[in-house]
């Protein structure tokens, strides 16, 4: 059966004028009105007119913000891939994405980036720090209007629509497993992480040391340290902490700078020594698996968020669809020599 919105009128006891205001955004009515129109609308599954929904759209001037902390880590690539393919899928409702980048963790930058482009967006997909000042940015948009999603980090207690990205803690445990089997249960680990800031890095951390606790008792993590995100200060930072601890016999890196890392494991000559467990299959990564430096990584599907981020972003500003899920997560794959390509 059609759902037409003359029935979603008959149900809900209203004018058909004043349903098609609320699916086609055509002038106020009273909240508890539109939340009942929206709940049955949802419940029928009614479509809306492909046409009428993309005039009514294109009027708006749709907006999207992305910002990204994407300067210097190639595995944003993949997700602005993801984010510009289905900005021309969606091109037909005039919908427009502005996207910019920032390079570390700078919590002031982020602000001062989400400050200025507070005026001109409809939504913002936002891969965030975790910080107070930031979650408070969020809030204050979401006070304005302003459609938010997190987008690969997610950050606690703010009033963000959804988060879209990887379970972290799993993939710390999965990246522990995988270390596990290669050792034999027995590691001297030093792990490199992007930065504490990013709440998906701690949680890596947590689900790493947690299957510790639980299955390897001979694991010892020997030592900390933070890149950034950074090839370079990764290749600085590793190498300091090889020769500081050269009982290291494996690497946990649990974000970006695998590069940096893996040319610091080499110019000390010490890979044969080494498991090397990392994230992603960016090009370089790719090449050090090829060459055996590293031994496993963790794919956790970068094309597939960013076009992810901007499908629910389109479903809520256009078809006024509320994201089914609060966390949309992609499944961690392992990658290995053998099915790398």
């Amino acid at each position: 059966m059609t759902i037409t919105i003359k029935k979603i009128a008959e149900i809900c006891g209203i004018s058909r004028g004043t349903v098609d205001r609320v699916l086609n955004d055509r002038g106020k009515v009273k909240a508890q009105t539109e939340e009942l129109v929206k709940k049955v609308a949802n419940e029928l599954g009614y479509k809306p007119n492909p046409a009428g929904r993309a005039l009514a759209a294109k009027r708006k001037n749709l907006v999207v913000g992305v910002l990204l902390i994407a300067e210097g880590n190639p595995f944003f690539d993949e997700v602005i891939r993801g984010i510009r393919v289905a900005e021309k899928e969606y091109s037909v409702y005039g919908m427009r994405i502005v996207l910019k980048s920032m390079k570390g963790y700078d919590v002031e930058k982020q602000c001062r980036i989400i400050d200025s482009m507070k005026g001109e967006m409809n939504a913002l997909i936002l891969n965030p720090i975790s910080d107070e000042r930031i979650k408070a940015k969020i809030d204050e948009l979401v006070e304005l209007g302003i459609f938010v999603v997190t987008l690969n980090n997610d950050i606690e207690n703010s009033r963000r629509a959804c988060y879209i990205g990887s379970n972290y803690f799993n993939g710390g445990e999965t990246a522990c497993g995988i270390m596990g089997l290669l050792t034999n249960g027995k590691a001297e680990v030093g792990i490199v992480t992007g930065s504490f800031k990013a709440l998906g890095h701690k949680q890596r951390v947590e689900g790493f040391k947690h299957i510790i606790e639980q299955k390897y008792p001979e694991f010892h993590i020997v030592d900390y340290v933070e890149n950034d995100d950074d090839d370079i200060l990764a290749f600085e930072i590793t190498k300091e902490m090889l020769l500081k601890h050269p009982d290291i016999t494996a690497i946990f890196i649990v974000a970006g700078g695998v590069y940096g890392v893996c040319r610091a494991v080499l110019s000390l000559g010490v890979q044969q020594k080494l498991t090397i467990i990392s994230f992603d299959s960016v090009p370089t990564t790719v090449e050090m698996l090829k060459k055996q430096i590293i031994q496993a990584t963790i794919y956790q599907h970068p094309y597939t968020q960013g076009h992810k981020s901007v499908d629910v972003v389109f479903n809520y500003l256009v078809h006024g669809l509320q994201p089914n899920k609060v966390q949309h997560i992609l499944k961690n794959e392992i990658k290995i020599l053998e099915n790398i390509n």
